[in-house]
């Protein structure tokens, strides 16, 4: 049985349509995630380039604050202007905003985006301060650079966690659910092997029909080795994902080969099942096996990251039951939220759906009879 499984993988590797969508497609897609959105953490954003105006009786301190968060690190750069100069560089687009430095600092832009917002969150930031700055000037002037600078770094002090004690990101749900999705794919290789068992679909598995090999080792070694392949696609995937792009999937790795492997044979029995079923013409077929794939993996956040906490929060059950969900929140609780006990719900569901699609597409594919080959 041995050389059985050995050489039906060989001719599944071989059969490039039937490895293009569990291991190619996934990989594509993870690098088109990885470009989009998967290291915005890490960008690098130009430096914010602004002008500073100073008015009579022009506010110190905050001259102070805005000096501070330059010398601090690279967000913004303000350069002092006249107020002539400054609003033609504003107009010429040279800048994206004029800090006015007056008894009560203001900003003056001429647009909307994401550089005329850190210059207004800053501003904001000084003027939530600017009593405690204030106070120190009057008291203490010694310790007023100590002060100024603290407020400066004040993006530096705070870091979003899990309850856990892992940093989280949002894109992270992406890339569970692509995950979910590979592991579904197995169907393509499910489909491969169920047209392989069946005699009426092509001429190479009419004349494994009329063997003489025994049915059932016939069923066990499609089974077999197309669980094994499949496992193999996903494991190149979760390695593209951990250690070349470095996603978020640093967490127990035996807990994440579980998930996988049980992910795996979910779909590749599907894939046998659904091929197996009715007499509907192969285009029908597949159509129904990529319905069934990607219906799953939207709702559990491949397109769209909120759908899965939406569909949970209005339709709970959906997602109790979909394989592709309990995949990726499954994911979730390893590498950002550890809850064991949600962990175990998941891999628990997983396996009972598993193990029923694996009886039923055994016994699906094994009924098979035919009167004449």
């Amino acid at each position: 049985m041995y050389h059985l499984i050995k050489y039906s993988i060989i001719r599944k590797v071989r059969n490039f349509s039937i490895l293009f969508w569990p291991l190619v497609f996934p990989l594509v897609l993870g690098t088109l995630f990885y470009m989009a959105f998967g290291n915005l953490d890490e960008a690098d954003f130009e430096t914010v380039q602004a002008a500073v105006v100073k008015e009579k009786g022009g506010d110190q301190v905050f001259l102070a604050f805005l000096g501070e968060m330059q010398e601090g690190g690279n967000l913004v750069h303000a350069e002092e202007m006249t107020e002539e100069e400054a609003e033609q560089a504003l107009e010429e687009q040279e800048i994206s905003g004029v800090f006015y430095a007056g008894e009560t600092p203001y900003l003056k832009v001429n647009g909307s985006g994401i550089s005329q917002s850190i210059l207004q969150s800053i501003l904001e930031s000084y003027q939530g301060g600017k009593q405690t700055l204030t106070t120190v000037a009057q008291k203490d002037p010694l310790r007023l650079p100590a002060a100024v600078s603290r407020m400066a770094d004040y993006q530096d002090m705070t870091k979003q966690v899990s309850l856990g004690g892992r940093t989280t990101d949002g894109n992270s749900t992406f890339f569970y659910a692509l995950v979910a999705m590979a592991c579904l794919y197995g169907c393509f290789i499910g489909q491969g092997s169920a047209r392989w068992l069946q005699a009426n679909l092509s001429a190479l598995a009419a004349r494994q029909c009329a063997s003489s090999m025994n049915r059932l080792v016939m069923v066990l070694t499609e089974l077999i080795s197309s669980f094994l392949l499949h496992f193999i696609n996903v494991l190149i995937l979760l390695a593209y994902l951990r250690y070349i792009l470095r996603m978020d999937f640093q967490g127990d790795l035996p807990r994440m080969l579980l998930v996988v492997f049980a992910g795996c044979v979910t779909g590749v029995a599907l894939g046998i099942l659904i091929y197996s079923m009715g007499r509907w013409k192969e285009n029908i077929k597949i159509g129904i096996i990529l319905g069934v794939t990607m219906t799953a993996s939207f709702l559990a956040g491949l397109m769209f990251a909120q759908m899965k906490y939406i569909v949970d929060r209005h339709a709970p059950v959906i997602n109790r039951l979909n394989p592709a969900a309990l995949i990726a929140d499954a994911f979730y609780c390893i590498n950002v939220y550890d809850d064991p006990e949600r962990f175990a719900r998941d891999l628990i569901t997983l396996s009972v759906i598993c193990i029923i699609l694996v009886i039923l597409s055994f016994l699906a594919v094994r009924r098979e009879r035919y009167d004449s080959i």
